[in-house]
């Protein structure tokens, strides 16, 4: 794909979305762990729901740790998954109390072998706390890659390895943050509203 294309893209996305960002409510890269983790098939804004309270109530990795698990479940029911999330939350925090002090490691290798934290979770954390090691691929990334024509895989892994070869690393964050907002707004799943949208004579799947 054209160089020029992209750039097109990129900057009328810029413009149509300046305050494209994590949706996701947090205070420090702890918090925004766990809210990751939660938001699994699941929207921000639901989890912004719950962690006032969660947060509150656990407040650093050591109560998570020592949390009962129906106790937790009890909190995050309304995320979905509640049984399995509480399960990586509790043994993720007691792997952070065990070996990092109850800190978030700021590094991929070691994100990705706490519980619960796949490559797109970790490239949230770090890209969040001004660390880019990746592109956060989530199923509005993989998706607007697709129809945009920049990946033809349903991978994720492949899908990043794509994107990060079209773009330069220091727009890694921010093409993450664009194809986030326009797939939520604009490039929706059920039916992409494509005659309203500003990539219209740039996408290949425009009208399809």
């Amino acid at each position: 794909m054209q160089k020029t294309k992209i750039s097109r893209i990129l900057a009328i996305l810029s413009r149509a979305y300046p305050e494209a960002g994590i949706s996701l409510s947090f205070e420090n890269p702890f918090q925004l762990l766990i809210s990751t983790i939660l938001s699994a098939q699941c929207t921000d804004k639901r989890v912004n729901l719950i962690t006032p309270a969660l947060f509150a109530k656990y407040k650093n990795a050591k109560d998570f740790a020592n949390a009962k698990q129906s106790e937790l479940e009890k909190h995050i029911h309304s995320t979905g998954f509640y049984r399995n999330k509480a399960k990586n939350i509790i043994n993720c925090c007691k792997m952070l109390v065990a070996h990092y002090w109850g800190k978030v490691p700021l590094s991929m290798q070691e994100l990705v072998c706490l519980p619960g934290v796949g490559r797109k979770t970790a490239n949230i954390v770090l890209s969040n706390s001004g660390i880019i090691e990746g592109i956060a691929v989530d199923t509005h990334v993989a998706r607007v890659s697709r129809l945009l024509g920049w990946t033809k895989s349903k991978n994720p892994l492949i899908i990043e390895r794509d994107l990060m070869r079209l773009f330069s690393k220091s727009d890694w964050h921010l093409i993450n943050a664009l194809l986030v907002w326009h797939g939520r707004r604009v490039c929706v799943a059920r039916k992409p509203k494509c005659g309203m949208c500003l990539l219209k004579n740039l996408c290949p799947s425009a009208g399809r």
